[in-house]
C-alpha cells in the first residue's frame, strides 16, 4: 500500500506552528526563530516531507511531468548513450527528463538525489555510486518509482536493469585462452562498483574452467579515478614477465590502454569491455551492449511503476556480446 506523502500543514502541526511560518522556514529563514526553525526542519524530517522547490513557478495544478536522472561523470559516452535511452521512451509519453551528475561520489549521489525528488519528479532513475540507498526507502514508500541502472540499488528494494556482465567477461577471457593466451591480465578502475566485480568473477571463472591458475600480479584493481588509466597499464607491460593479453573493464581504461602500447611493435592482446566511437576505426576487440536500450528498458520500467506501484521489484539483465575487430586475436609474443 502507498503510504500518503507528509504535506506542510502535516509539518505545521507536528511542529506546533502555522503553516504560513512552516512555509517560511523553507521560503525565507530570516523571519523566523532559530527555535522555531529546528522544530519545523526536525518534524519535516520525521514525516520524510520534502518542500517542493518548483512550486512557486507552477501554476495550480501540480508538478510537471518530469522524470529525474543521476548518473556519473559528463566524460563519460556510456552515460549519454543510457540517458538518449531514457529520453527517447519518454518522449512517446510527454514526460521530460532532468539529468544530473555525481561526478562518481556517494556524496554526490545523495546530494542531486535529493535535489530532484525535491522538484517533486514522476521517477528517479539512477546509476549507483554510493554503497547504500537506503536513503532513497521512504521515498519509494511515498509511491516515486526508483529504479536502479547498470547497478542494483543496495540496502533498497528497488527494480533494476542491468548486464550480463560476469558472461561477457568469461567469454572475453575464453576468446584469448582459445588464441593460446595464459598470461592474461585484468585492469579496471573504479573496481568497487557492482560491475567491475561481476567482470573480475567472469574473468576468473574463465582462468579457472581452463586450470589457468589465478595470479594476483595480473589483476589492477583501482579505486582512484584520479590516476591515469595509461599508467595503470604501463605498471602492467614493466613486469619481468608481463601479460600477454589484456581485459580493459570499462572504455576509459581500454583507451588507456591503446595510448599506453601505442609505440610496442608487438603490443599484447587487447578486449575492452565497452565499445567506444573509434574503436571500430582503431580495430579493438570489445565486448559490448546496447546501452541505449539499457535506458529505453529502465524508462519503460519507471512507467510501468507510476500505473502500479504494487507489484514486486524485478532484475532485467541485458546481454552483452563480443566484437572481434583483430586486438584481441593477436597471439602470444614472448
Amino acid at each position: 500500500m502507498v503510504q500518503r506523502r507528509a504535506t506542510l500543514a502535516d509539518v505545521a502541526r507536528l511542529a506546533g506552528v502555522s503553516s504560513k511560518t512552516a512555509s517560511r522556514v523553507f521560503s525565507d529563514k530570516d523571519k523566523v526563530s532559530p527555535a522555531t526553525i529546528q522544530a519545523v526542519l526536525s518534524a519535516a524530517q520525521r514525516l520524510r516531507f520534502r518542500p517542493n522547490a518548483l512550486a512557486r513557478n507552477l501554476r495550480h495544478g501540480g508538478a510537471p511531468h518530469t522524470f529525474g536522472f543521476v548518473m556519473g561523470e559528463l566524460e563519460n559516452p556510456f552515460y549519454y548513450a543510457v540517458a538518449a535511452g531514457i529520453q527517447s521512451t519518454l518522449d512517446d509519453h510527454g514526460i521530460t527528463l532532468i539529468v544530473a551528475t555525481t561526478s562518481e561520489s556517494a556524496e554526490g549521489e545523495q546530494r542531486v538525489a535529493d535535489e530532484l525528488l525535491a522538484q517533486r519528479v514522476g521517477a528517479l532513475l539512477l546509476i549507483p555510486v554510493s554503497d547504500d540507498q537506503a536513503y532513497l526507502q521512504g521515498e519509494r514508500q511515498l509511491g516515486t518509482p526508483v529504479i536502479s541502472i547498470d547497478r542494483p540499488a543496495r540496502n533498497l528494494i528497488a527494480d533494476s536493469v542491468v548486464l550480463q556482465n560476469r558472461e561477457g567477461a568469461r567469454q572475453a577471457t575464453l576468446s584469448l585462452i582459445e588464441h593460446g593466451h595464459r598470461r592474461i591480465a585484468y585492469a579496471c578502475n573504479p573496481a568497487s562498483v557492482f560491475t567491475q566485480k561481476e567482470r573480475l568473477a567472469g574473468y576468473h571463472d574463465a582462468l579457472q574452467g581452463a586450470g589457468i591458475p589465478l595470479d594476483v600480479r595480473f589483476e589492477s584493481l583501482l579505486d582512484d579515478l584520479n590516476r591515469a588509466p595509461e599508467e595503470v597499464i604501463r605498471k602492467l607491460l614493466a613486469m619481468e614477465a608481463p601479460p600477454t593479453a589484456i581485459i580493459a573493464g570499462n572504455n576509459r581504461m581500454c583507451i588507456g590502454a591503446l595510448r599506453a602500447m601505442r609505440e610496442m611493435v608487438h603490443p599484447p592482446a587487447l578486449i575492452g569491455f565497452d565499445d567506444f566511437n573509434t574503436a571500430d576505426i582503431l580495430d579493438v576487440t570489445v565486448v559490448s551492449y546496447d546501452a541505449h536500450e539499457l535506458g529505453r528498458r529502465a524508462a519503460q520500467l519507471a512507467i510501468e511503476r507510476m500505473v502500479d506501484s504494487s507489484a514486486p521489484p524485478i532484475q532485467i539483465e541485458l546481454p552483452t556480446y563480443l566484437i572481434r575487430r583483430g586486438s584481441g586475436e593477436r597471439p602470444p609474443t614472448q
